[in-house]
């Protein structure tokens, strides 16, 4: 237990702290909203429990870890800043010396002290023509990433990590190399609010779908000060930019895992650009470590130049001569399937891509304008013609949701194809019954209409006048932001501060509580009716009805006595 002393000090500042930062400390504790405490006292001595304070050490920084030592091995109290910092964490007291308990724990986790921060190197010139492609490389990665979980969510497992099927996938389909960079640009992906999780999945935020229309140095420069902006604290200077790479290993000094989170961090930067391969800054990025914007106008000039044109060919395919600037190159993939990704990018069409478009909303007659207004080759009649044939064929089957029976319908003018879906085994899950010429379903329309288009029907989504709608499959990731600390742990403060409206009274009663749970022996000063004081030494037997029992050991009889008489209490010597 910790000292009494300690407890009545952190209970008091405590009782000090605003709700923001009472909230904060408790939530970086990981204490529970539902905590039964039901005073700071409660709270405080919670918070010098061993266990707690092991989870408030790995958050220090190295100026605060190194106070905070220097407060322990030393008896040096912390000042200023750091002392704050300390305070607010509930490590240290108002006069910046550590708690007790805090000076055990902080004794067992470094004995020999801490690690000397590494020496840094001396500044080299940084390999910006390395950078600049590893950039580029990573965001036209990325950019793939995100267009294949509009295609289909990547799968989570339960540590959070992405699955090794979905490393695969994204392997296979080419969007990155290994399955290790499939894990960076995910997780790049994360910490810039381009990809959003619901537990199970990674999902694109709307965010990260406007980022797909983006230029390709706009998509850099976003997320590289979005990458900055998420570095831990710890790596931060109070500029806002970023300290030397060499002391990101040591900057969490009581974090086991800080130096692998040092270099996954490290990774990031330097696939996006803004390290090369030993850790300095190329000319574009030194904005940004110094706490600045960044500079995009050196980066431009190593870049290799965006086209708008492609060569259509008769064999089916799109030839971009270069890389085919990023709104185009997401419109023709929404068209055609990209075979091949370089500085020159291959696509291929095909009637199952074609119809793939329409689905989504293209026309034939989009199509065709797109297509002529890119290429340096015309429309090839090949080309013309799968458009043709495809865009008649597509909507032979309508899907109509009625809105007064709540049935969606299935209509066709083609028998053979209304029977075909009906005895089809893989649309056994929407459930369709014939009804007259029809077929229909109590499943929702949306639904219906992607079971058929999976299944190779040439559907269309239409309403109750015939006309054809767009359905969205791609699922969003949700802009719901998780309940702040203060709204989390606001009935918890709440209770707290009404625990402690009395805080010496509460505090006295705390200390005979204690007293009576341990039998203990202790001297009561108790206030006489005549303003005088009187200190009995007592057993401490009950509590309860505003009143303390206890055996008087010198006149061997019980006593009782009225709490509000009572001054103080103390361990008796």
């Amino acid at each position: 237990m910790p000292e009494t002393s300690d407890q009545r000090a952190l209970a008091v500042s405590l009782s000090a702290f605003d709700d923001e930062s009472l909230a904060r400390l408790l939530s970086e504790r990981h204490v529970s909203a539902s905590a039964t405490w039901r005073d700071m006292f409660d709270a405080a001595d919670a918070l010098l429990d061993p266990a707690s304070i092991a989870r408030a050490l790995p958050l220090l920084d190295r100026a605060e870890a190194e106070a905070l030592v220097a407060a322990t091995a030393d008896g040096i109290p912390a000042t200023g800043g750091i002392r704050d910092a300390l305070r607010t964490r509930g490590l240290v007291g108002d006069d910046g010396r550590a708690y007790a308990a805090v000076a055990a724990v902080v004794r067992d986790a470094v004995p020999d002290g801490l690690a000397p921060t590494p020496t840094e190197p001396a500044p080299r010139a940084s390999d910006d023509a390395a950078a600049a492609e590893s950039a580029f490389t990573s965001a036209a990665a990325l950019a793939d990433v995100l267009l294949l979980t509009l295609d289909s969510p990547l799968g989570r497992i339960g540590s959070g990590s992405l699955g090794a099927s979905e490393r695969r996938r994204l392997v296979e389909a080419g969007a990155t190399p290994t399955p290790e960079e499939a894990d960076l640009l995910v997780g790049l992906g994360a910490r810039t609010g381009l990809l959003g999780s619901t537990g199970r999945a990674w999902l694109v935020t709307a965010a990260g779908r406007a980022w797909l229309r983006l230029p390709t140095l706009e998509r850099w420069a976003t997320t590289a000060r979005a990458l900055r902006d998420a570095l831990p604290r710890a790596y931060r200077t109070p500029a806002g930019g970023w300290m030397p790479q060499p002391t990101w290993a040591e900057a969490t000094p009581f974090d086991p895992a800080g130096p692998e989170r040092a270099a996954r961090w490290m990774h990031r930067l330097r696939a996006w650009g803004l390290l090369d391969a030993h850790g300095a800054v190329p000319a574009w990025g030194r904005g940004l470590a110094e706490g600045g914007d960044v500079d995009t106008s050196a980066l431009r000039d190593l870049l290799p130049p965006e086209v708008d044109k492609v060569y259509l060919q008769n064999d089916l395919t799109a030839i971009a001569p270069g890389p085919l600037a990023p709104h185009l190159d997401v419109r023709l993939r929404g068209m055609a399937a990209r075979e091949s990704r370089a500085q020159a990018s291959s696509y291929r069409f095909s009637a199952a891509t074609i119809g793939a478009s329409i689905t989504a909303g293209e026309t034939a007659d989009s199509l065709r304008e797109f297509l002529s207004g890119i290429s340096l080759t015309g429309l090839p009649q090949p080309l013309a013609y799968v458009i043709e044939r495809t865009s008649a064929e597509h909507g032979r089957v309508r899907v109509t949701a009625d809105t007064a029976s709540g049935l969606t319908t299935v209509r066709t003018d083609d028998q053979t194809l209304r029977r075909a879906m009906e005895v089809d085994t893989s649309l056994r899950s929407v459930a369709l019954s014939r009804s007259g010429d029809e077929l229909i379903t109590h499943v929702a329309a949306d639904v219906v209409f992607w079971a058929l288009t999976d299944a190779r029907y040439p559907a269309v989504a239409v309403d109750e006048d015939g006309r054809p709608r767009t359905v969205e499959r791609a699922r969003m990731a949700t802009t719901e932001t998780p309940d702040s600390p203060d709204d989390v742990y606001a009935p918890l403060i709440a209770r707290l501060r009404a625990g402690g409206e009395d805080s010496d009274a509460a505090w006295l009663e705390r200390e005979l509580d204690q007293a009576v749970r341990a039998r203990a022996l202790v001297d009561v000063t108790v206030r006489l009716p005549d303003g005088s004081a009187r200190v009995f030494r007592l057993e401490a037997t009950g509590l309860g009805g505003g009143r303390l029992r206890g055996r008087d050991r010198a006149a061997d009889v019980e006593r009782t006595l009225p709490l509000s008489h009572i001054d103080s209490v103390s361990p008796a010597s």
